[in-house]
């Protein structure tokens, strides 16, 4: 993505475009497939060059799950690792021997939670998935 894209988003988003905030952007944005812990991004970030500091790593991504722009999540036996908020609806698979985290989408379960929340007289209106797995032996 260019720094265009970026500055977008962070507008969007009713964010100040600062030096921080854009470099953090663009590291998740690059690595889309991956839930990134805060460790993670700073340690990438320290990777490429980027002398930002843990502490707005931190800072900044509790401001992209307030707008809206990353997701949160606090898998069990994990520390939270965030991913950009896309609008697309997905489930979670997490390896409990490697803490990999897998994201799928199944129609039949999805059409299965619709009936399960009306059999009880509810509309599902959101929801969270996540399947906590291990390799077959």
């Amino acid at each position: 993505m260019n720094d265009r894209h970026e500055e977008a988003e962070l507008r969007k988003a009713g964010l100040k475009v600062t030096h921080p905030r854009l470099k953090i952007y663009e590291l998740l944005e690059t690595n889309r497939e991956e839930h990134l812990s805060a460790e993670d991004v700073y340690r990438r970030l320290i990777e490429r060059g980027d002398e930002i500091g843990l502490a707005t790593v931190y800072r900044v991504l509790t401001q992209f799950e307030a707008a809206g722009i990353v997701i949160k999540h606090n898998f069990d036996g994990g520390q939270a690792v965030f991913e950009l908020a896309d609008g697309e609806h997905h489930d979670h698979m997490v390896c409990m021997e490697t803490g990999k985290v897998i994201e799928f989408f199944d129609d039949e379960i999805e059409r299965l939670q619709h009936e399960i929340a009306a059999k009880y007289g509810f509309e599902l209106v959101d929801h969270s998935l996540v399947l906590y797995v291990k390799p077959k032996k």
